[in-house]
């Protein structure tokens, strides 16, 4: 253990941790980032990022995050690249287990992010961001006029169906049940959209393709008949794991596991804050997340000085 107590520990090197640091450094809170084994978040295994502000002709994911790290560097922060095992919040100062060694800290802020869930069939790990993607308000304006597919049948995934559904020329929704458990609103919203179909219990077997995308393999779980359904996308809209099982009841979580926000982005235990998609099931969006991550940082420099 390290006797040292840091201002500010930050847990998550993603757009909202980064930002977070950036404001920290600049506030003269020397913030520490213990940012994983491999740091950056979701966008640093996204290609082409186009909608976040400031380029032009967009960027690439991992460049984004890299060109983040850098500026925090410039600034002063100090990054530790472990994976954070455990937290004592129980306590002043704050105590943080990574690796084999144990970090102090009067305020943290967790960054941690959320993990989009996969289908783990063969090819679509190779093809994601040539046609497989788990965002479709980040990847949706790629598909302008062409045939996608959302596999799903929760709120998210009628979401992405409608989302795209004013952008892809034909939007096909596959469950693997014959009903959909998003709600009644949002059934009503896609059923009355023409632009929309439903392929019912179906599981897909395979993402097919060469280059890019051009289809999927399904089957009919009822008749084990399988066939092949064209697509230039595949959108998996199947839930989101926020990354907080490290906390093991730390601070309070909503039903679903992400970290409960109270006044601004103050968690359940005075001191500690959160910024990013480990507490946001909404929008999931990195501008989101960077700015979630200035309002973190500013709401602990304002506790601190409060000390």
């Amino acid at each position: 253990m390290t006797n040292e107590v840091r201002n500010i520990i930050i847990i998550g090197s993603g757009p909202a941790g980064l930002t977070a640091s950036i404001y920290g450094a600049r506030a003269n809170l020397n913030p520490l980032v213990i940012g994983g084994m491999s740091g950056g978040g979701q966008l640093s295994t996204t290609t082409e990022v186009d909608n976040f502000p400031g380029f032009e002709n967009g960027i690439q994911g991992p460049e984004l995050m890299l060109n983040m790290r850098k500026q925090a560097m410039r600034l002063g922060v100090e990054f530790i690249d472990s994976d954070v095992t455990s937290v004592d919040f129980s306590k002043e100062p704050f105590s943080i287990s990574a690796g084999e060694n144990v970090y102090l800290a009067k305020a943290v802020i967790l960054a941690t992010g959320a993990l989009a869930l996969w289908l783990n069939v063969p090819g679509e790990e190779k093809f994601k961001g040539r046609g497989v993607s788990g965002c479709a308000t980040c990847d949706g304006f790629f598909f302008k006029n062409k045939k996608v597919v959302v596999i799903g049948g929760g709120d998210t995934a009628l979401e992405e169906a409608s989302y795209l559904s004013k952008i892809a020329s034909e939007v096909s929704v596959i469950h693997r049940r014959d009903t959909f458990r998003a709600s009644h609103a949002m059934q009503d919203r896609v059923f009355s959209d023409k632009k929309i179909s439903f392929v019912w219990n179906s599981q897909v077997l395979e993402i097919l393709g060469e280059a890019k995308v051009t289809g999927v393999k399904i089957k009919d779980v009822k008749t084990n008949e399988e066939k092949i359904v064209e697509t230039d996308g595949v959108f998996v809209a199947i839930g989101h794991k926020p990354a907080t099982d490290f906390l093991n009841g730390a601070v309070e979580l909503t039903d679903e596991g992400y970290i409960k926000k109270f006044e601004g982005t103050k968690t359940s235990i005075d001191g500690v804050f959160t910024s990013g998609d480990v507490s946001d099931k909404i929008y999931r969006q990195g501008v989101v997340a960077a700015g979630e991550g200035c309002k973190a940082a500013l709401d602990a420099e304002r506790w601190l000085s409060n000390l």
